[in-house]
């Protein structure tokens, strides 16, 4: 969202270690403090491993490839503040201090997807996730975020959860498989198919 970052310096704290989660708890970022393990951290928790995924594939994705890295970059700014939304219970009288996910973050993945489709090669079937390293964690990154989704779904059986957070990384996943068949194009490196077993 566009004021995300604007809202940003007001949620975040300069201390690293705190040890107020010693004893296993931890605070959401406003609504009171949580097991570690709880279903919102864990949600959240895994937005965090995704972002760092794609962080992990920018560092390697060679910089001729300057409209991609713009892509990333914006796509982890995002996730933090998708984890915010996740981290703010709705209805939260906080709700103010972040900006939710909403339908044009998800138009804009859409709209990502259809114009980087045109340029990956044409899906024939399952392909084994590798080829440039860019591309392997990219992929990587995909299944992260799968996970983070598959929590984020469980989270909402339980609490209510902005739907739009669902439908960005269902997209998001999307996004991450086109972009790493992208990456090998244009690296001259042929995908790999899935060779299914025979049966005996």
């Amino acid at each position: 969202p566009s004021t995300g970052r604007a809202r940003r310096d007001s949620i975040i704290g300069s201390a690293v270690a705190t040890g107020r989660g010693d004893g296993g708890t931890t605070g959401l970022l406003y609504g009171g403090r949580v097991e570690k393990d709880s279903l919102a951290v864990e949600a959240y928790g895994t937005v965090d491993e995704a972002n760092s995924a794609i962080g992990l594939a920018r560092s390697l994705l060679p910089g001729k490839h300057r409209d991609l890295h713009d892509l990333l970059e914006r796509l982890q700014n995002a996730l933090f503040d998708l984890g915010a939304d996740l981290a703010t219970r709705m209805g939260s009288p906080y709700e103010k201090n972040i900006a939710r996910m909403d339908a044009e973050d998800v138009r804009a993945l859409e709209e990502a997807i259809d114009r980087y489709q045109e340029e990956s090669p044409p899906f024939q079937g399952f392909i084994l996730p590798g080829g440039h390293p860019a591309a392997a964690a990219l992929h990587l990154a995909r299944t992260v975020v799968r996970r983070a989704e598959r929590k984020a779904v469980a989270l909402s059986r339980e609490e209510p959860v902005n739907p739009e957070v669902i439908r960005y990384l269902n997209r998001l996943s999307d996004l991450l498989f086109v972009l790493a068949r992208v990456v090998n194009a244009r690296e001259g490196i042929k995908e790999e198919g899935w060779l299914v077993k025979k049966r005996r």
